[in-house]
């Protein structure tokens, strides 16, 4: 090694550095890359699917997304569905956090490059106290997919006997935990409409999952409301309000339309009212058909799917706080306030400027998909949307478009699932971290508005 380095050093060969946002999207490339053939294991499926298949469902699971151009149900075995679960969990939870976990376990010491790539993938101001982070998320997480995986398995057991009945408890505590969506049905959930245990389970796992990691440590560490940080007190206060919100609106829209609540008992259409609401968080599963949705309906799931979950959680989209300091800066603006002010803290510049980049970068992404896939893909404007922004937001929710992508269709769907997952957030940090020139110029007014 000594001689290597020292005839490189000769040659004036330097080593290829990655900075940790580009070494992060080349890690989870590498994820999905590898999921893709284990997918396409003559073991792992009931019967021989194209090659795109298998990397659109290895990427929608590694992503957490749940879009799938064939049914996952039907098609994969039991080894295929436990690759897609893994898919999900490692995910979900990160590769960089399992990685610094073994190392941790076998002993070894996490380096300040691992460090540095765990603060970027949670998202965290600082590499202080990130390896305890990882630690615990890994736990609680396990915890709480093992305590759902039972609560579940009291439905399932009984219908589809012990062990069938066990792994499927298990994949959809997974699946729902990560905000995953892939279900182990035909129909999803929506034979479960008016089932207590998997609406309440499922939707408290949703919840759990895109709350983000960092606020749930404080949850359990802080029990005054006030005297939780303003991001934790933004995001609960958020979810709430925001579900609430979403739950009153989809009873609404569609409480009388006979293709979706209208036709159900009250009680089922009060609890599919409920899941309506909830499962727009970048969760995906639907315990009614969204192709039968009313176009008020429609557009409302997709602000909530673009929205998003927590940052550092589970789930995907701009985040909910990203939407909440933006709406904090148009009111500040509107006042005619210098600062931008929530619960009475001042936020930054710097964060409404990345706020600003995240929003603008997700709506360009958003924009572009739509217009090349109306382009390739004969279906309506309405359909294009839903799907690209389920996709963007890592949701899983389908009007029905997946399975009749074309290939080309197929690859655009891939690359926003990707990029929402790792990109407008990653992309943004990249950018800002490059600003390093301190030059100020003239200022000039311009016409805006």
């Amino acid at each position: 090694m000594t001689w290597f380095r020292s005839k490189m050093a000769q040659l004036d060969i330097r080593p290829i550095t990655f900075n940790p946002p580009l070494l992060l999207v080349l890690i989870f490339l590498a994820f999905v890359i590898v999921g893709c053939f284990m997918l396409k294991l003559p073991i792992a499926t009931t019967h021989s699917i194209s090659w795109i298949d298998a990397f659109f469902i290895s990427t929608s699971a590694a992503t957490v997304t749940g879009l799938a151009p064939i049914d996952p149900s039907t098609t994969f075995t039991m080894f295929g569905k436990t690759v897609i679960m893994l898919l999900i969990q490692i995910g979900g939870l990160g590769i960089m956090s399992f990685a610094v976990f073994f190392v941790i376990l076998l002993g070894g010491k996490v380096s300040i490059r691992q460090r540095q790539l765990m603060q970027e993938a949670l998202n965290q101001p600082s590499f202080g106290g990130v390896i305890r982070l990882v630690v615990w998320l890994l736990v609680f997480s396990v915890t709480i997919e093992c305590v759902a995986a039972l609560l579940i398995s009291t439905r399932l057991v009984p219908e589809f006997g012990w062990s069938r009945g066990l792994f499927y408890s298990v994949f959809h505590a997974v699946s729902a935990f990560n905000n995953a969506g892939f279900a182990l049905f035909p129909d999803n959930l929506i034979r479960y409409v008016g089932d207590p245990v998997i609406n309440l389970t499922i939707s408290g796992l949703i919840v759990t999952g895109g709350l983000g990691f960092t606020v749930l440590a404080e949850l359990l560490s802080e029990r005054k409301f006030r005297k939780m940080s303003l991001h934790s007190r933004m995001m609960i206060t958020g979810t709430i309000v925001l579900n609430v919100i979403a739950i009153a609106g989809i009873l609404l829209i569609e409480w009388h339309n006979a293709r979706t609540l209208g036709k159900l008992p009250l009680g089922e259409k009060l609890w599919a009212g409920y899941f309506q609401g909830i499962t727009p968080r970048t969760a995906g599963f639907n315990t009614i058909d969204y192709s039968a949705m009313t176009t008020p309906g429609i557009l409302l799931t997709v602000f909530l799917m673009f929205v998003g979950a927590g940052s550092t959680s589970t789930g995907g989209g701009i985040k909910l706080t990203t939407f909440i300091v933006l709406a904090a800066e148009m009111i500040s603006f509107i006042k005619g306030r210098p600062e931008v002010e929530v619960g009475k803290r001042t936020i930054g510049r710097h964060i409404v400027a990345r706020a600003l980049t995240i929003a603008l970068t997700s709506l360009i992404l958003v924009f572009v998909s739509v217009f090349t896939l109306s382009i390739t893909e004969q279906a309506s404007l309405e359909r294009i949307l839903f799907e690209v922004v389920s996709a963007f937001g890592t949701v899983g929710l389908s009007m029905g478009l997946t399975a009749h992508l074309t290939v080309c269709g197929k690859l655009v769907i891939m690359c926003v699932m990707f990029l929402g997952k790792i990109g407008p957030l990653t992309i943004a940090f990249s950018f800002l971290k490059r600003m390093k020139a301190n030059i100020r110029y003239p200022d000039e007014d311009i016409f805006i508005g």
